[in-house]
């Protein structure tokens, strides 16, 4: 497997393919400073070969222009120390860290980050590129839309809908819907700006 994007992220994925005895080719970076990182070599240039790729970018709008672009056959990783119901749908690009909980009949589409310890409940519906940050919740029924972000510790109360490219703010508590592209933080959420992305 290759992993796009040579940083702390990235090291962390590589954590999950190796925990799940999935061998690390290289990373690939567009950084030509970079050969070298986590013990694999970095290449400046995507492979001809086939092998799987991962997007191992924590930016939502990055890692959906570079997926624009590849052609590479796109992966799937899910730490073993993650608990996932057999009835969620999971697409491929998404990765999922050790200790989260994704329970019954959810769904995370592609290119996702599920990271450590999140929980998303019952009926829940991630859109692509969303990155659900650690030890954040989402009750039963929420919905959050394509390229948001649930910052760190915060809160979605059940069936709340988060529209598309939101930033969630660290610890914030979601009680309404948010409108696409807000910016929310607090407790209750409120939103303090419009995110341009």
């Amino acid at each position: 497997m290759y992993l796009f994007g040579a940083s702390g992220h990235g090291k962390v994925i590589a954590d999950i393919a190796m925990a799940n005895d999935i061998k690390i080719k290289a990373f690939i970076d567009q950084d030509i400073t970079k050969n070298e990182c986590y013990g694999f070599p970095v290449l400046n240039n995507l492979p001809e070969d086939k092998e799987k790729l991962i997007i191992s970018i924590g930016n939502n709008s990055t890692r959906k222009k570079i997926s624009e672009q590849i052609k590479h056959e796109i992966g799937i990783l899910i730490h073993p120390k993650s608990v996932i119901s057999q009835s969620v749908k999971i697409e491929s690009g998404t990765v999922v860290m050790g200790g989260v909980v994704i329970n019954a009949d959810t769904t995370v589409g592609k290119h996702c980050i599920i990271n450590t310890n999140a929980s998303v409940d019952h009926d829940c519906m991630i859109e692509d590129f969303v990155h659900i940050s650690p030890n954040s919740a989402l009750a039963g029924g929420v919905e959050i839309g394509e390229g948001s972000q649930i910052g760190i510790g915060a809160s979605v109360i059940q069936g709340i809908k988060v529209g598309k490219w939101c930033v969630i703010g660290a610890g914030a508590v979601i009680i309404n819907d948010i409108p696409d592209y807000s910016v929310v933080v607090g407790n209750p959420g409120r939103i303090i700006k419009k995110n341009i992305i």
